[in-house]
């Protein structure tokens, strides 16, 4: 007997997890399988610290960001759970466009001051500063470990169907609905959806090649393996914000901007943004890319003061990238795309939820920058 469901989730990381807490808020039955177990450290969505960087200056991400702001406090209020730490966000550095961000933001109550390098550096001694100092104090870094089961133990109040160790082995579209097939240890089971939304990750790409029937067209979706690290931390004293550091035409070795922020009890993270090797994320090293790794360490040598770096331990993590580095947010027929958040999208995680959710019910469509056929 085939079973029949109103939504189906597939892939429950922080934007699965998100969609499934906002469409049980509705009141509407929904499904979510994940084909790894709680808390992996597999794909994105893992880990204790995540900048919330208010630093945006279009206005669809600015937006969001206000709503963002008020769903994260509605979260902790609700679970009891502190989800966001308030350090302070310091960006700086030649290629940033300060000015545009701090104009953007006022607009929108979140708040942001333009400091001197001395006065930064007073404030937060391990960083050594390029310039003017861009600071938005409402900024700080989020939890995925406990945002997570957040977000699923919330929709499992509200009477959602939480599933991990489950795979789609077979997904064919139809005009009237997606026929799935699921695999677990429990064996294996056939259902209709009338919607399907789909928040696989790395793997989207992945399962879309093995969908029959009307599959749904997005953009090129690339996974690359992200290898920041956490350095030990050098002055005990010293104070940290999350940061960002945007290199100018004069800067040289440098692979992309760095961001960074403390992680209690590990150290000072730093890394790359969205420049690791290419990879297929069933079948990654885990593994620093050597050069880049080197870099780092000269980054943190001359930038980061507080830190030692020749002591650190590697993480390891996957980005992925769609070609303007804008989400996917989009619905094609009974399949509700959400992909390519592309290395920053977590701080919107649960506005995410809100906009698939939307697609999912007929609410409302997603802003243009987000559609798949952009």
């Amino acid at each position: 007997m085939t079973t029949s469901l109103d939504t189906v989730i597939i892939g429950g990381g922080a934007m699965g997890s998100a969609a499934a807490w906002a469409i049980s808020q509705r009141g509407r039955q929904v499904t979510l399988v994940e084909q790894f177990g709680p808390g992996h450290r597999i794909g994105a969505s893992h880990g204790t610290t995540r900048n919330l960087n208010p630093g945006y200056f279009q206005p669809d991400y600015v937006a969001m960001l206000a709503e963002s702001f008020a769903l994260w406090e509605d979260l902790e209020q609700e679970s009891g759970e502190t989800l966001l730490t308030r350090t302070g966000i310091a960006s700086h550095g030649s290629g940033g466009s300060f000015a545009d961000v701090t104009a953007a933001l006022a607009q929108s109550g979140i708040r942001a001051e333009l400091l001197h390098p001395a006065a930064a550096v007073e404030r937060w001694r391990g960083i050594r500063f390029d310039g003017q100092v861009l600071h938005m104090p409402d900024g700080g870094q989020l939890n995925p470990d406990a945002a997570l089961p957040v977000f699923q133990r919330l929709a499992q109040a509200r009477g959602a169907d939480i599933r991990h160790h489950t795979t789609v082995a077979a997904m064919d579209i139809r005009d009237d609905g997606v026929r799935l097939t699921f695999e677990s240890a429990a064996g294996t089971e056939t259902v209709t959806a009338a919607q399907v939304i789909v928040t696989a990750g790395g793997w989207t790409t992945k399962l879309l090649e093995r969908v029959t029937g009307k599959v749904p067209r997005a953009p090129r979706l690339r996974v690359t393996q992200e290898q920041p690290v956490h350095f030990a931390v050098a002055d005990q004293g010293a104070v940290w914000p999350g940061f960002n550091h945007y290199p100018g035409p004069q800067d040289t070795g440098w692979y992309s901007p760095v961001y960074g922020m403390q992680t209690p009890g590990q150290g000072i993270k730093a890394g790359w943004h969205g420049v690791g090797p290419e990879v297929d994320p069933d079948r990654r090293s885990f593994l620093p890319e050597p050069d880049q790794l080197a870099a780092l360490q000269a980054y943190a040598r001359a930038w980061l003061p507080g830190v030692d770096a020749d002591s650190f331990e590697a993480i390891s993590c996957t980005y992925t990238t769609t070609p303007d580095e804008d989400f996917v947010l989009d619905r094609i027929g009974p399949v509700v795309l959400g992909a390519g958040f592309s290395g920053h999208g977590f701080k919107f995680t649960p506005v995410v939820g809100r906009i698939l959710a939307d697609l999912a019910t007929g609410t409302r469509a997603a802003p243009a920058i987000f559609r798949a056929s952009r």
